[in-house]
This record gives C-alpha cells, structure tokens and sequence, in this order.
C-alpha cells in the first residue's frame, strides 16, 4: 500500500484537469442544461457531469487501485489508501454566466494528507501543479515562493453567500479578518482563489464549512509555493485558511476572537 506521490501522478493530474477543463471550455459554446443544487447560486451543469465522467473514465483505467470522491457523486473505494478528489467545474455559476473566473481541478490525497494538487484555468491555457514534497509550478515553471507578511499587506481572497451575513456565528469572525486585510475580493472559485495566492496574486485565502474538493487542490499548491494552511473549528464551523505564515496566524487569531498575532 502507497500513500505517497510520484512524478507520474503529477503528470497525470495535469493532464486530466487540461482535458477536463477542455471539455468543459467546449461544451460552453453551446446550450447548457443548468440545474440548482443547495441555492441560486449552486449550481450544476451537463459539462460539470461530462468533465466528472472524463476524469473517472481516465483514473478507473490508469489508477485502479486508488478511492475517488467527485463533486458530483462519483465515488469509488480504493485499496491503496490513496484517493483522487475530483472539482470538473469549479466556479460554475461564473462558468454559466459567461465570467472567465472557473477551473478544473483535483487533489490527490491519502487520508487527510493532501499528496498533490492540480488546477486549469482553460480561458488563459494555464495549469498549475504542486504539493507539499511537490514545488507549485505554473506550465512548468516554478512559481515565486510565497513571501512572509502580516493580514494588514494582504489581498484576501474570499466568499460568503449572502445568506450566511445574518448569522453572527460567521458573519462576525468573518468581518474579523475582511476588515483587518488590506484589501479584499469575491471571485467565485476556491481553487482559483488559491492558485492565485500560490503564484502571487493574491495573498491570502479564507472560507469556512468548504468542501474538500474546492480546498484540497488549491491548498496543496500554497503549500508547495512556501505558504501555510491551517482549518480550525469554531462555533460548529470549519474555517480553512492558506497564505504567508504571519497572515495566517494572525487570521486564526481573529477567528477565535483573540488579539491578532503574527
């Protein structure tokens, strides 16, 4: 049993994010079949459930030993210890209408530990590559590795539905940390989030109760540019945050509605 990664798998995540986020990318020009998932907000598509499928076919015929979990209910047990976590569209209310802020994306993971992700941001043709034991890459070449500052230098990127501002159990911790960075942005796509703060973009990623297919990707690669994360439980909550280590200290401690500290 392995629960380790390997250039192959690096490779092989590339290509599958590409060819997923292809397929998506293609299906767009035409007509959509969009359903509403959890809200108005959530929602699913055709091209989602192609891009899965692509995905599935490809790692059933070249990783058959390894589990899968897929955001739109592909789900295979494994026997190596090891499983592939599937996003085919992420941001897919952007990708529905029209905005160019959406990715394909997956993480390999063993247990709780986060191997390797990959994202691919079709509208540009950029794949981003990276994991703990893994330096991130953007098309092969090293990203700059993430600098060191404190959440007031940080562009913070973030989300919160709106359905979560009357809740003071989120909405207060979150107010927190968007009013103590420097500046910050709604997007719409964790993993693009996150590759953004893996290659410099932006700075810092926060976002509470998100699932593990809009988190593993994208932390995997802060983690391989230098930056840290950390998820922490509060008031029945999971908050997950990935950025420099003074930012990310400092955000926890906002959290936890303690005194910021670097």
């Amino acid at each position: 049993m392995s629960s380790s990664s390997s250039a192959w798998d690096a490779h092989l995540a590339a290509s599958l994010v590409r060819d997923a986020g292809g397929l998506a990318h293609r299906m767009r020009t035409g007509t959509l079949d969009v359903r509403a998932k959890t809200s108005a907000s959530d929602v699913v598509t055709a091209a989602d459930e192609a891009a899965e499928a692509l995905v599935v076919e490809r790692l059933t015929a070249e990783r058959p030993g390894d589990g899968i979990v897929g955001e739109e209910g592909a789900a295979r047990e494994g026997s190596t210890g090891r499983r592939w976590v599937v996003d085919p569209v992420d941001g897919t209310f952007n990708f529905v209408q029209g905005l160019d802020w959406w990715c394909s994306a997956l993480a390999l993971a063993a247990g709780e530990q986060v191997l390797l992700g990959a994202v691919h941001h079709p509208h540009d043709a950029v794949t981003w590559v990276g994991g703990p034991d893994l330096p991130t890459t953007r098309d092969g070449q090293p990203v700059a590795r993430i600098t060191d500052r404190p959440l007031a230098d940080c562009a913070l990127a973030t989300y919160l539905h709106t359905t979560w501002w009357g809740v003071p159990e989120v909405a207060e911790p979150f107010a927190a940390v968007a009013g103590a960075a420097r500046v910050m942005r709604m997007n719409g796509s964790g993993s693009m989030d996150l590759a953004a703060v893996a290659d410099g973009r932006m700075d810092l990623w926060l976002h509470h109760s998100v699932p593990e297919w809009d988190w593993m990707p994208g932390c995997a690669l802060v983690e391989g540019a230098g930056g840290v994360w950390e998820q922490i439980e509060l008031c029945g909550y999971t908050w997950s945050v990935a950025g420099p280590p003074t930012a990310v200290a400092e955000t926890v401690a906002l959290l936890r509605g303690e005194p910021a500290r670097g």
